[in-house]
């Protein structure tokens, strides 16, 4: 464990919660104008233990159950360490009815203490926004109830299942598309029957590939997760198993050598990982990925479009840089589903169309993600591209490349392509 943080702070003297001082986060040198240092820090990968908890021992710091037992998940407990704005104050007193307020120590030690528009306390921090349904938000945005057969599997997709093991996260991101019904205090509870899913996937030799998620299924002991994953292995037609996780960012420590032994045993299985911002992208995360990688493990990632968090094409540039970085391909970026309480988190899509197309041709391939909208209601990932074909017909495709310069491409073999000029542009 490094100690990259000060001591404890001094008390207060005016009815405020003391705050804890520490050395000034990376992402504090936007306000300076220099661009060339923020995309510096961001690239960096550093330790921020142990931050606001300067009394843990190593031993304690890097047991995942000691970070669960001391996750900050109270109002008090967050006025400890941050200067909290009014409206934070009232995200937080309505948490008890929604859904729960909960950050490990781990990932609430990048948060900027007296920055309200700090990119990684807006993933965490409730506001006062959350109680506000605006038009067109959704308890269930992506459909997933009606798309249940049995309690806990979703089946919209022909050949692929959604396995929700567990309702329980080892933080909770305040956008999250199953609020209604993860960390216990949601309107819906999640009753999972799993042998009557074990008997579901038996019957329907159609599906092939399983994904476990819920709540976080890298929650589970190592016991009851190779249990789950034994049970999926004994059904001949699943050739594909996927864990979808954001533990490796909130809790690397729960990333044990033990736990990655065991899941090398279930191959072919895939994990996607959920990383918004380079900052999330700690050495520990680091680390624990590589933990991942080297036990045969491939790995994406998916990430949420957040208006104050990446949103710009600097910094989602700077992450999907840093995830490759990582041994972690950057695989797809959801615009925010429109989940009830949303707005004030959520960009437009022609936001998410300018990201893609500033990383288009301007830095790899592997680099660059599958911008999708998950169709309201239910109707799945709908891929969303910028306009790079111009023109379509039964002779030819007219197609724009990402600087700007137009291409026919002839649809017959045998025929010639050719480069436009861009005042015939005006022809189609």
């Amino acid at each position: 464990m490094t100690n990259t943080s000060n001591s404890s702070p001094p008390n207060g003297t005016t009815g405020i919660p003391p705050v804890t001082t520490r050395p000034t986060p990376p992402d504090s040198v936007a306000d300076s104008g220099d661009k060339s240092i923020r995309s510096a820090t961001l690239r960096d990968f550093r330790s921020h233990a142990p931050g606001y908890w300067p009394d843990a021992t190593e031993n304690e710091w890097d047991d995942w159950r000691w970070q669960l037992r001391q996750r900050v998940s109270t109002l008090a407990q967050a006025e400890q360490h941050l200067r909290l704005t009014p409206t934070e104050r009232e995200g937080l007193l309505l948490t008890a009815h929604k859904l729960a307020f909960g950050v490990t120590p781990h990932y609430f030690n990048l948060i900027e203490p007296d920055n309200p528009d700090c990119p990684i306390r807006r993933q965490v921090i409730p506001l006062a926004g959350e109680a506000v349904i605006t038009p067109g938000e959704m308890a269930d945005p992506c459909g997933e109830d009606g798309h249940m057969p049995v309690p806990g599997l979703v089946h919209r997709y022909p050949d692929r299942v959604l396995f929700l093991v567990t309702d329980r996260c080892a933080s909770y991101c305040r956008y999250c598309t199953r609020s209604r019904m993860v960390s216990g205090v949601g309107e819906q509870e999640l009753e999972t029957d799993f042998e009557e899913i074990y008997a579901y996937l038996g019957k329907h030799t159609e599906v092939r590939d399983v994904l476990l998620s819920g709540g976080d299924a890298l929650l589970l002991s190592d016991s009851k997760l190779r249990t789950i994953l034994t049970r999926l292995r004994a059904i001949p037609h699943i050739e594909f198993l996927r864990i979808g996780s954001r533990v490796p960012i909130f809790l690397p420590q729960r990333i044990t050598p033990e736990l990655c032994a065991m899941l090398k045993e279930f191959h072919p299985l895939w994990m996607s990982v959920h990383v918004n911002h380079p900052r999330e992208l700690t050495t520990e995360v680091r680390d624990a990925l590589g933990r991942l990688a080297d036990a045969g493990i491939p790995l994406g990632n998916q990430s949420v479009l957040l208006a104050g968090v990446n949103d710009n094409p600097d910094t989602m540039r700077a992450l999907i840089h840093k995830l490759l970085r990582c041994r972690v391909r950057p695989y797809y970026l959801y615009q925010c589903d429109l989940i009830h309480g949303s707005a004030h988190l959520r960009t437009s899509v022609s936001k998410g169309l300018e990201i893609i197309e500033s990383l288009r041709g301007h830095t790899t391939g592997y680099a660059v993600p599958q911008y999708v909208i998950d169709a309201p209601g239910g109707g799945g990932k709908v891929p969303v591209s910028p306009g790079y074909v111009v023109y379509h017909d039964k002779e030819k495709v007219v197609l724009r490349n990402y600087e700007g310069r137009i291409f026919e491409y002839p649809e017959k073999p045998g025929h010639a392509a050719t480069l436009v000029s861009p005042e015939a542009i005006l022809d189609y």
